[in-house]
C-alpha cells in the first residue's frame, strides 16, 4: 500500500508541474527545494559537514549560501524533471546546448566505446534525456529504485528517446558488451561505495572509496573515457552539457596500480567540476562514509 501512494504522490507531482509553463515550474520547483532546506535538519548537518571538510577556508556564512544553492537546484532539477514531456527537438537548444561536443564525437567515432564519468551535478537527469533528443541515445547505469511502481514511470522518462537503462547488478558484463557494440554509457562516479568494489583515491584531498569500474571497463576495452556534466548558467538561463577531453589513461604491467590511477584522475575532473559549480553538487551525500582501514568514521 505505500509503494501504491508513493506512486500516486510521485504522479501527481509530475502531472500537476508538468503542465505549468516552464518559469513558473521553475520557481515552483526551487521554492520547494528552499522550503526542503528548512525542514530537513539532518541533511543540512550532512552538507555543512562535507562543506567544511572540501573548503576548510571558507566560512560558515559562505557555506551556508552553497548549501542553500545546492537546494535550489535540486527545486529546480525537480521541475525540469517534470517537463521532460514537453521536451522537442525542435528548440532545444533554448533550453539545453552543448560545451565540447567535438570531444564527445571524437571519442565516439573512434569505435571503441564511451564512458562518460559524470557527477549528481546540476540536472543530472537532464543531461542524458537531453543527448538522446539531439540524436545520441545512450545508456545509463542506475540502481533501481526502492519503489518499483515510481522506478517504473522515472524509467518511461529516462528512456522516452532511446535511451536504455543499465542496472547495478549486472553492470560490469553489460558494460563490456557496451563497449564492444560502441555504445555510450553514463556512469556517475561520485558516490560512496565499499570495498572490494571501490577503492580510495582523493577527494577534495580526502580518500574517498570510489567505483573502480569505470577505469577497469576502460582499461579492457580501450574504451574513451570522457568527463561530462550538465551545469545550469545562471546567465543564459539555460543548461549547458559540457563534455571534456577524454583521460589519458595509464597502463602498464600493474594492472592494480593503474586503476587506482585512473580512477584518481577521473575523480579529480570531477572535482575540478564541483570547484567551478559548488553549488550545483550534491553535498548532501555522505560522499567519505567509508573509511580507509584504522581511520575514525567521519559521519556520526
Amino acid at each position: 500500500m505505500r509503494h501504491r501512494i508513493e506512486y500516486a504522490i510521485a504522479w501527481l507531482l509530475l502531472r500537476s508541474i508538468g503542465v505549468l509553463p516552464r518559469p513558473v515550474a521553475r520557481a515552483f520547483g526551487i521554492g520547494v527545494g528552499k522550503l526542503a532546506y528548512l525542514l530537513f535538519a539532518r541533511l543540512r548537518r550532512v552538507g555543512m559537514q562535507n562543506l567544511t571538510l572540501a573548503f576548510p577556508e571558507k566560512t560558515d556564512a559562505e557555506r551556508r549560501a552553497i548549501l542553500k544553492g545546492v537546494y535550489r537546484s535540486l527545486g529546480r532539477q525537480l521541475a525540469e524533471f517534470c517537463l521532460l514531456p514537453r521536451y522537442q527537438r525542435d528548440g532545444l537548444e533554448k533550453l539545453v546546448v552543448y560545451d565540447g561536443l567535438d570531444h564527445y564525437l571524437a571519442a565516439k567515432a573512434r569505435g571503441k566505446g564511451v564512458l562518460f564519468a559524470t557527477a549528481h551535478l546540476s540536472a543530472w537527469e537532464v543531461s542524458s534525456f537531453a543527448h538522446s533528443l539531439y540524436g545520441h541515445p545512450m545508456a545509463i547505469m542506475v540502481r533501481p529504485l526502492d519503489n518499483p511502481y515510481v522506478d517504473r514511470m522515472v524509467t518511461r522518462l529516462r528512456t522516452m528517446h532511446g535511451n536504455r537503462v543499465i542496472r547495478k547488478e549486472s553492470a560490469a558484463r553489460a558494460l563490456l558488451s557496451a563497449m564492444k557494440a560502441n555504445e555510450t554509457v553514463g556512469i556517475l562516479a561520485d558516490i560512496n561505495m565499499w570495498p572490494p568494489q571501490g577503492i580510495f583515491v582523493d577527494f577534495f584531498g580526502i580518500p574517498a572509496c570510489t567505483a573502480g569500474l569505470v577505469a577497469r571497463v576502460a582499461m579492457h576495452t580501450d574504451a574513451a573515457v570522457l568527463p561530462a556534466f550538465i551545469v545550469w548558467d545562471e546567465e543564459r538561463k539555460r543548461y549547458r552539457i559540457v563534455f571534456e577531453p577524454a583521460i589519458t589513461l595509464v597502463k602498464s604491467e600493474d594492472a592494480e596500480r593503474d586503476v587506482v590511477s585512473n580512477t584518481q584522475a577521473l575523480t579529480l575532473a570531477i572535482e575540478s567540476m564541483v570547484r567551478r559549480y559548488p553549488d550545483q553538487w550534491l553535498w548532501l551525500h555522505r560522499r567519505w562514509k567509508a573509511r580507509p582501514p584504522g581511520e575514525a568514521a567521519i559521519y556520526s
